[in-house]
This record gives C-alpha cells, sequence and structure tokens, in this order.
C-alpha cells in the first residue's frame, strides 16, 4: 500500500528523500483516482527500497497541490533530490507509469 503524504511532512518526505518519489495527487470522489489506486499501490510494493510513491488527498492538503499547480486529478508527480523531473495527469496505465519510472528515477 502507498503510504500518504500530507502538507506538513511533504518537505522531509518528498523534497529530502534520499531516493526518487512518485506522488499521486488524488481525492476519494474522483473515479480515475479510484481506479489507478490499486496500480499506485502494486507499484508501491515493486518499487519498494528504490521509488517512494506517496498518495496525497488535495481535498485534506490543498496547499501542496496549489503550489505545483495541480488543475485536474490524477496527478502524478516525480520528484528526485527535491526537483520535478515528470508530470502525467490523468489515468495512465501501469506500464507508462513503469517506464516513466524506469527511465526518469531510476535511469
Amino acid at each position: 500500500m502507498a503510504n500518504a503524504v500530507t502538507d506538513g511532512n511533504f518537505d522531509s518526505d518528498v523534497l529530502q528523500s534520499p531516493i526518487p518519489v512518485l506522488v499521486d495527487f488524488w481525492a476519494p470522489w474522483c473515479g480515475p483516482c479510484r481506479a489507478l489506486g490499486p496500480v499506485i499501490d502494486e507499484l508501491s510494493v515493486e518499487y519498494q527500497g528504490k521509488v517512494s510513491i506517496l498518495k496525497m488527498n488535495v481535498d485534506e492538503n490543498p496547499s501542496t497541490p496549489g503550489k505545483y499547480g495541480i488543475r485536474a486529478i490524477p496527478t502524478m508527480i516525480l520528484f528526485k533530490s527535491g526537483q520535478v523531473i515528470e508530470q502525467v495527469t490523468g489515468a495512465v496505465s501501469k506500464s507508462s507509469l513503469k517506464d516513466i519510472l524506469g527511465k526518469k528515477a531510476l535511469g
């Protein structure tokens, strides 16, 4: 299961992480977000120790999504060394996310 990240721990868990971090910005009322949930959870197991995969509820944590200009959900942002290196909006396939993680996070 992917862990939750909040406005309060975003800096320590994402920006200061020693490994790349994929953050899934989502909300419980969002159908595509709920459909993507199991994929995010599977990836968090597959990439454990190599990429941290976290979920942020945009309704409960409005500050961080605003800072990164999140206008639509689901949006996934990949951070490496505290910098945004990739952003994807919409319900994308597991293979697309694995491709991004392989090339951008681990490549």
